[in-house]
């Protein structure tokens, strides 16, 4: 594979962070507590997500599902999808969020993205357990552990947040916003501003020219 690219789904795909709103919303007081000593790195997103999903009844997974449906898409991304599979190029959707949710909200677009890394849940309990192939150090889904299955020359990496971090050290391109510009600021990593996937796909028109 001569070039590939890896995009978060929260807050990247979507224009709204919402697996952190679903968080907020079915497990409040627990996300109050934890999501900012997540954000300040006192506790990493592995243990502080679990524990967060893992309190919420698994009766409740349908709920989860109906209000991330609504969720709009950020403009340009299926454009962006046009211009890789004319590039040949595959698109690799990683999420530190939830399976079906990334699938109820990219839909018929499923068919189109390469592949999709999420955290699957079991909801035969009493409350929703977390499984995660690729579980490992800080994150639930290790980005760089996925990203490491995808040998290729040029690695893209599209993010915007912490859960992004990592994938965006180990690309050769980055393309950040919100927090995750912050981050790569601290870390001295560069990057390309962006705010819709109109902006990311005319850089690479030019880049690839």
């Amino acid at each position: 594979m001569r070039r590939i690219v890896f995009c978060d789904f929260d807050g990247t795909i979507t224009v709204e962070e919402t697996f952190v709103a679903v968080l907020k919303k079915f497990a409040p007081e627990l996300s109050a507590k934890l999501l900012p000593e997540m954000y300040a790195r006192k506790i990493t997103l592995r243990q502080g997500v679990r524990q967060i999903l893992e309190s919420i009844p698994a009766s409740r997974y349908n709920e989860i599902l109906e209000f991330t449906q609504i969720q709009p898409i950020r403009p340009g991304f299926v454009e962006l999808l046009d211009f890789l599979e004319f590039q040949g190029v595959p698109l690799v959707v990683i999420s530190g969020g939830l399976r079906g949710m990334v699938e109820i909200v990219l839909d018929s677009l499923v068919q189109r993205v390469h592949a999709i890394h999420a955290v699957d849940v079991d909801t035969n309990g009493s409350h929703l357990k977390v499984c995660s192939e690729y579980e490992g150090g800080t994150e639930l889904i290790a980005k760089v552990k996925v990203m490491s299955k995808y040998p290729a020359y040029q690695k893209i990496a599209i993010g915007d947040s912490l859960t992004d971090l990592n994938m965006a050290l180990q690309a050769n391109l980055v393309f950040a916003r919100d927090r995750l510009a912050e981050y790569l600021d601290e870390q001295k990593k560069p990057y390309i501003r962006w705010d819709n996937f109109w902006q990311i796909r005319d850089y690479l028109v030019k880049l690839w020219k």
